[in-house]
């Protein structure tokens, strides 16, 4: 079998790695902030952000392979590249409406960094089986390391971004997904080789790297202007100025944002019973149950403690005012509040006396 001599333009490479990283940005951006956004809103941001990352590594892919070189002339198939492209798309945006629309625990995150992982080798392996008048020929130990170093990038990529949701970590998700998209396509590429096919196929029309290139250059400037247009967001502050109150009107009551099956609710907390941590996100428990929120534990403790919530563990914040009953056991403690099922929430050894001295017990 002979292989084709193949060179690559170092232009191309470059300009493909920076568009991976304005998709990763883009993409980690327009999903910002969208548990306190209606639900229409919620869903449009997660379509974007799943056409700038599918569309992303699409054009990422696409870049580099404009930049790839031989003796013999090639096409593509336009079916089969488009399909790269919408594959690419819906994969990742199953594993955006699962961080987006499920409870985000531990497992849920691993998930979604495994479809987006996934995703990146589908679309690679498909936008290959595109070529035309050549054909790639692949080494098993390479698809086998781009498959770890994808799964296990964009793992890495999606704990950071949504571990928990601040500027900096989508930042260096962002670099990590770039990283992610980058390393497969160019391991998988190392390790491939191509051969001369004098027939073309027939699923789809022909088109040249030509025709390829105005596609390619036309979506990469699509994303760049997104990426100006969500960059605003972190110039401005998108929190809104909070009303003082006035003389004769009472101050706002505080409203802890909750989720449950993708519904944002906002509970009083005079009726919240007490408050668990939950990883980087909290459990809020009232008399009906208990809700998601997304707040982190240091968070509800800086909110809720001014409402006269006590802290009776390091991962507990309890309302006295719904504590219905308090057991002490040698140095800790336990409070119990009225309402079917609901657990009681612990006290520690150093905030026995504090909660004993509050109840007057």
């Amino acid at each position: 079998m002979d292989f084709l001599d193949v060179s690559h333009s170092t232009f191309l490479i470059t300009m493909s790695c920076i568009v991976a990283v304005i998709a990763g940005f883009t993409g980690l951006s327009l999903t910002r902030n969208l548990s306190s956004k209606p639900m229409f809103q919620k869903q449009a941001s997660v379509a974007l952000a799943s056409i700038a990352l599918g569309g992303g590594i699409w054009a990422m892919h696409f870049v580099s392979m404009l930049g790839l070189q031989m003796p013999i002339l090639f096409y593509y198939d336009a079916a089969i590249t488009l399909v790269s492209a919408l594959s690419a798309i819906l994969i990742v945006g199953a594993a955006l409406i699962l961080l987006h629309f499920a409870e985000r625990t531990p497992l849920v995150i691993t998930a979604a960094g495994t479809i987006v992982g996934a995703g990146i080798l589908v679309m690679h392996y498909i936008g290959m089986a595109g070529l035309e008048l050549c054909r790639a020929i692949y080494s098993v130990p390479t698809v086998i390391a781009s498959s770890i170093v994808a799964i296990g990038l964009c793992i890495l990529a999606i704990w950071i971004a949504y571990g928990h949701r601040t500027n900096r970590n989508i930042l260096l998700g962002t670099l990590c997904f770039a990283v992610a998209v980058a390393s497969v396509h160019f391991l998988a590429m190392a390790g491939t080789s191509f051969v001369a096919e004098p027939v073309l196929a027939e699923f789809g029309p022909s088109i040249s790297n030509e025709t390829l290139a105005l596609g390619v250059v036309f979506f990469s400037f699509v994303i760049f202007g997104a990426c100006l247009w969500v960059s605003v967001t972190y110039l401005v502050d998108s929190t809104p100025a909070a009303t003082p109150p006035t003389a004769n009107a009472p101050a706002p009551r505080l409203q802890v944002p909750c989720e449950r099956d993708g519904n944002r609710l906002f509970v009083p907390a005079s009726d919240v019973l007490f408050v668990r941590a939950d990883g980087h996100y909290t459990q809020v428990y009232t008399t009906t149950g208990h809700l998601f929120c997304t707040w982190p534990i240091t968070e509800a403790t800086k909110r809720l403690l001014p409402e006269g919530f006590l802290q009776s563990h390091r991962s507990y914040l309890v309302n006295p005012a719904h504590v219905a009953r308090f057991e002490r056991a040698k140095d800790k403690g336990r409070c119990f509040f009225d309402g079917d099922n609901v657990p009681p929430a612990p006290v520690s050894r150093s905030k026995l006396k504090p909660i004993q001295d509050a109840l007057s017990v």
